[in-house]
């Protein structure tokens, strides 16, 4: 992302400058690891197409937290920490583009009573499954090489 965007997110309270913090970026990808291992084992159906879209969303938006917080950088709201995301470099990097969409439903399903059906529910594990390795490894290789 370009600095002058960032320092605009500052300006806005949108960012907050912080520290770079190894031990909560490994905590924070752990955690969005260990949501999707529980989410993943249930049984994708009509009744729980919510609760799985919820968490998956939950935890691709922690990827973003985790990167945001790599640069020294805390994010204030969830468009920030998706917004993040479209700048990695994976291999399905045209699937990032969805992650805006998927906060809005998962914002109709949070605020406005929305069900989510199976459909959706079953393309955001498709998506962690098709993206989240490949960003999880991205920011482990720079956690790595940064001197935080």
């Amino acid at each position: 992302m370009r600095k002058e965007i960032i320092e605009q997110l500052v300006r806005s309270d949108q960012l907050r400058k912080r520290f770079p913090d190894k031990e909560k970026i490994k905590s924070i990808l752990e955690s969005a690891e260990t949501n999707m291992r529980i989410v993943k084992g249930v049984l994708p159906t009509e009744d729980s197409a919510t609760l799985i879209f919820r968490e998956t969303y939950e935890s691709v938006r922690q990827l973003g937290d985790a990167k945001w917080w790599l640069l020294g950088y805390e994010p204030r709201n969830h468009e920030v920490s998706l917004e993040i995301l479209k700048d990695m470099d994976i291999k399905e990097r045209t699937k990032l583009n969805h992650v805006m969409r998927f906060k809005s439903i998962r914002n109709d399903a949070n605020y406005r009573g929305f069900k989510i059906s199976l459909v959706l529910a079953k393309e955001i594990l498709e998506f962690w499954d098709l993206c989240a390795a490949d960003i999880i490894s991205e920011l482990l290789k720079e956690l790595k090489t940064n001197t935080l």
